[in-house]
């Protein structure tokens, strides 16, 4: 099953290999992947197939671990932005990789919520992912 976003996913990683993701991303992806299983079908083939996809994703990327500087700033951009927690500890991972200067660094998501967030917070977004 390909979601509206799967090609173009795969030519911007073809195209930026390179991606630094917050250490709690690969539990996200799992979480979005089992949903898909549950609520539309995904045969556990796929399910299986995508999960060693992201295994094999989750080996080439850099991840920003759970610092004490992440959690601050997550706590700050919960009261800023109308984010979840853990789209907070994104954003403020994100925010962290970027030693604290968005406006050099690409911001890239699905959400609505979180790229507003993060533009506010002076990332660039490429508005492309973003879903209507």
């Amino acid at each position: 099953m390909k979601e509206r976003s799967s090609a173009l996913a795969v030519q911007y990683h073809q195209d930026f290999p390179e991606m630094i993701v917050w250490w709690g991303a690969s539990v996200e992806c799992s979480s979005a992947l089992a949903r898909l299983e549950r609520d539309s079908g995904l045969e556990t083939a796929d399910l299986t197939r995508a999960l060693k996809q992201l295994q094999a994703l989750q080996s080439t990327w850099n991840e920003v671990q759970p610092l004490d500087s992440v959690r601050t700033s997550a706590q700050r951009l919960l009261r800023l932005h109308p984010l979840r927690a853990a789209d907070a500890l994104q954003l403020a991972s994100a925010l962290v990789a970027a030693e604290n200067r968005p406006q050099t660094w690409e911001f890239v998501c699905l959400d609505n919520r979180l790229a507003a967030a993060a533009e506010r917070e002076g990332f660039s977004i490429n508005s492309s992912f973003v879903q209507s």
